[in-house]
């Protein structure tokens, strides 16, 4: 836990030395505000809930967490710091788990950041908090699972800009499975259990659930299941790669 803890300070506290932690919060936070108030017409429903600010996080995490977790490794490699940094006594699982804590962290303060929103609501109404507080929950899971895949997927390459778009790529096609747009492609010649396999790998089916506040074993199991995979994939490749 030591090392881990050690990785965990360093990483954290690199996002707040460079611009990218700030500019990151401040295009989560505009993003979350005017797409809840403006496109959601949060004001407009008249009811008191928080129905379409949490319909907006599994698309703006898509596209944003990609983008914060391209550099976790593609940057380490590129300017041979992961050398360095495998020298040291720590195993590769602890740097990977440090890596990731850090990243899933600060996207969790930006997450806190967005509060004035339910206070709002609490102001405006009378809204049932506890499905709000599962509703969180349920965003800081689904935040952890794109950082896991955007991890991994900047493990395979020196490129931040080759791991966004892969990361990107990946993490909607997450976000579709749940749709006919994909469920489709499959339903004219797959049997009907790989359908629905491949609608529970949504991230949206599983996020919906929760956040309408029914916390299920099976949405719990799948975004940590998700998260320990890619995990120990990221570990895997980086293992793969040393010496490169």
């Amino acid at each position: 836990m030591r090392a881990i803890r050690a990785i965990f300070r360093r990483e954290l506290a690199g996002y707040f030395v460079t611009p990218v932690a700030y500019v990151f919060l401040v295009i989560f936070l505009a993003l979350m505000g005017a797409l809840t108030f403006y496109f959601g017409h949060f004001y407009d429903r008249g009811q008191a809930d928080l129905g379409p600010f949490f319909g907006l996080h599994p698309w703006l995490y898509g596209f944003l967490v990609p983008a914060l977790a391209m550099r976790l490794w593609a940057e380490e490699r590129d300017s041979g710091t992961i050398e360095l940094l495998l020298t040291l006594p720590v195993s590769t699982a602890q740097a990977v788990i440090g890596k990731f804590l850090a990243a899933w962290v600060f996207t969790l303060v930006a997450l806190a950041l967005t509060f004035p929103i339910w206070w709002t609501v609490n102001y405006l109404g009378n809204p049932d908090n506890g499905v709000i507080v599962a509703g969180y929950l349920g965003s800081a899971l689904m935040a952890g699972g794109f950082l896991a895949i955007g991890s991994f997927v900047s493990a395979l390459t020196r490129s931040q800009v080759v791991a966004f778009v892969v990361g990107f790529l990946i993490s909607f096609l997450l976000l579709m499975a749940g749709y006919p747009l994909v469920l489709d492609a499959f339903r004219s010649w797959a049997p009907h259990a790989l359908v629905d396999a491949v609608a529970a790998l949504s991230f949206q089916v599983h996020f919906e659930s929760i956040s309408r506040g029914v916390v299920e074993v099976r949405d719990l199991i799948y975004f940590v299941g998700l998260i320990a995979f890619f995990l120990f994939a990221n570990v895997v490749v980086i293992d793969m790669k040393k010496g490169e």
